[in-house]
């Protein structure tokens, strides 16, 4: 079932999510008809319970699915939009049609007659219809069509801030609607962002196989020499860690995300994208970072994702912190925190 699951959205995504409409998306071209073409697939609801009309799938089920979305470059937060929407639907909160992604880095002011938000660094924030995000402690699912939206990326990008400069009409308070669990966004936003670093890793640890076996050099392939051997098999070593550490962070039999499963997700991903983007390109030579060529669309998002929701340095401290109050020894930390099958903190 796992694997049929996979394979039918690989071929969706196949057939949708091309690398020209990712180059279209990011140059400006609207993300509505691919929206609409997800919301259609059902894939979105994969989180949502039976009963209310969605797969009742959990984590680990959807995790080779966020994988694929790093595959396949997803120009949208279709992996956060899946998770928000399981929670909406499981405090009695009805969804929005439109995507939905995750901040993590807030601030906001108060005067008397109103209030200003700011959300920066936005992951989709460019193309993204709602943003779900904390202000003073209260999560928040705020429109970005009523936003001031100023990009934050280098080239390509679809990260932006924004801004409200008042609360707008539309905004939905969720502690107001119902019983919402407390969550950690941060900590589901990076555990999503792990998978879909390790997909693009996978990508990448492809293109280049395949690419040093056509690319001949003195009469012969140049993956025959033994310098492009171990670069592709440093690649290959780093992309399985992190896939492995992508699915550790997404273990879980319901629809929760352990924290610490998280930072080890991220943390070990991120590590592993600087090396994977950086041997890629040496691989390639120049062609990697022409425009016509797709291994650029892979290496900017792996180097952009790394940072978003915290980098590996972020992710370490607080797992350094976490050991330290503990007051265990590494290995007894990870068997008491790491090394059960299902998480047990809610999302």
């Amino acid at each position: 079932m796992d694997a049929l699951l996979t394979e039918s959205f690989d071929q969706f995504l196949s057939g949708h999510c091309t690398a020209h409409q990712v180059r279209a998306i990011e140059a400006g071209e609207s993300a509505d008809r691919l929206w609409q073409e997800m919301l259609e697939s059902g894939f979105v609801d994969a989180l949502v319970v039976v009963e209310q009309d969605g797969a009742g799938l959990c984590m680990a089920d959807v995790a080779p699915l966020v994988l694929c979305c790093g595959r396949h470059a997803m120009p949208l937060p279709l992996a956060q939009t899946m998770v928000v929407r399981a929670a909406l639907g499981a405090a009695g909160i009805a969804s929005p049609s439109g995507s939905i992604s995750i901040a993590s880095q807030v601030s906001w002011t108060d005067t008397d007659s109103a209030r200003t938000v700011t959300a920066s660094n936005v992951p989709y924030g460019a193309v993204a219809d709602w943003v779900l995000l904390n202000i003073a402690g209260d999560d928040w699912l705020m429109p970005l069509a009523a936003a001031e939206r100023i990009p934050a990326g280098g080239h390509g990008s679809l990260m932006a801030s924004a801004v409200w400069h008042t609360l707008p009409e539309q905004a939905i308070e969720l502690s107001r609607h119902g019983q919402v669990m407390a969550c950690d966004w941060q900590a589901i936003g990076g555990a999503l962002m792990a998978a879909q670093m390790a997909g693009a890793m996978e990508k990448l640890t492809e293109m280049t196989i395949a690419y040093a076996n056509e690319r001949s050099q003195f009469g012969k392939p140049i993956s025959k020499l033994q310098i492009i051997q171990q670069q592709i098999s440093v690649m290959a070593e780093q992309t399985f860690a992190a896939r492995s550490a992508a699915l550790l962070g997404l273990a879980s039999g319901d629809t929760h995300v352990d924290p610490l499963r998280a930072a080890v997700a991220k943390a070990r991903t991120s590590e592993a994208a600087v090396i994977v983007a950086a041997l890629s390109h040496s691989v390639h030579g120049a062609i990697g970072v022409t425009e016509e060529y797709d291994l650029q669309l892979y290496t900017r998002r792996l180097h952009e994702w790394r940072m978003q929701y915290g980098s590996e340095s972020f992710w370490n401290a607080k797992l350094g912190q976490c050991v330290l109050e503990a007051q265990d020894t590494a290995l007894q930390f990870i068997q008491k925190n790491l090394a059960h099958r299902h998480a047990t903190t809610p999302i």
